[in-house]
């Protein structure tokens, strides 16, 4: 069943701000003291509880929306920190599950004014278990990344929730992070892109996902080319300090600017305005006020005022 059209702002006959169901990685982000160049520059590293849809959740309980997350963790000392820094954040920890047999995943992330750069170390997310349906029935709206579709058996199983979202009439969320690192040789993206598009998602890129992904230029001209047949719902491709360009279904283009920021650490931003964009669409905003939202909750996170 298609989800209704009557509003591209949120569901139709929604009376609260709703819940938002995300899956995918939680995970520890390794990263540098320092800002580096690239990883061969490293010299000291802290661990941050991480995750793009663990951070999204995060960023959606202090924008004041509702996140549930479904995730997996190795049973050891750093799946007990992950879990103890979720509960710290007020997000239950029901769902995300301890493996005994898979370590908690790793992503060394070089501390960056603009895109980090990373190397994933990858055990326990790959092996989610496939999705409670109770959850799916509960959420307004369900959430994931590339990064977690990347690797199976999660990816089989994210997708299959996805579907069961869009037979329900929910909305699906995606955040196509993509990197190639990270789907490795086994690189099936393209037709796990086409099977997204296929639920009409509420879709964030950007320009270096695009890059990475359509292998173009890292421009707004050819950004826009690339998905210019993107059947979407709400399609906003990020661009850093140049703001977002977004559009939604059977609309044009629309660009809103991005304020200037001194940028304390860009890790995590792109997980902030999408988490801004998501809480302000769960609360029927118009579209415009949900980029607003986002540009102004990625702010937060690059003057470090969201952790």
């Amino acid at each position: 069943m298609r989800p209704s059209s009557a509003s591209v702002a949120g569901p139709v006959g929604s009376v609260s701000a709703g819940r938002l169901l995300a899956i995918g990685e939680a995970l520890l982000d390794i990263l540098t003291t320092d800002f580096v160049g690239d990883l061969s520059q490293v010299t000291t590293l802290q661990a941050v509880a991480g995750g793009s849809p663990a951070n999204l959740c995060r960023f959606v309980q202090q924008c004041g929306g509702t996140a549930t997350l479904v995730a997996a963790v190795g049973q050891d000392g750093l799946g007990d920190l992950l879990l103890r820094s979720l509960a710290a954040a007020g997000l239950s920890t029901q769902h995300v599950h301890q493996l005994a047999d898979r370590a908690t995943s790793l992503i060394v992330v070089g501390r960056s004014r603009d895109t980090p750069a990373f190397i994933p170390y990858r055990s326990a997310d790959r092996y989610l278990p496939p999705i409670d349906p109770d959850l799916i029935a509960d959420a307004t709206l369900v959430h994931t990344t590339a990064f977690a579709l990347s690797r199976q058996p999660a990816q089989d199983h994210i997708l299959e929730a996805l579907a069961t979202a869009y037979d329900q009439g929910r909305a699906v969320s995606v955040d196509w992070n993509y990197a190639a690192p990270i789907w490795r040789r086994a690189d099936n993206a393209p037709d796990v892109w086409q099977r997204l598009l296929a639920y009409e998602p509420l879709l964030k890129v950007s320009l270096d996902d695009v890059a990475r992904f359509g292998k173009v230029p890292a421009t707004v001209e050819a950004a826009k080319e690339f998905l210019h047949d993107t059947p979407a719902r709400v399609l906003c491709l990020t661009c850093g300090s140049e703001g977002v360009w977004y559009r939604h279904r059977g609309g044009q283009w629309q660009h809103q600017a991005a304020p200037p920021v001194e940028v304390m650490d860009a890790t995590g931003a792109g997980d902030a305005f999408w988490a801004g964009f998501l809480t302000g669409w769960m609360r029927q905003a118009p579209i415009p006020e949900c980029v607003q939202a986002g540009i102004s909750t990625a702010a937060r996170r690059l003057q470090g005022q969201l952790a």
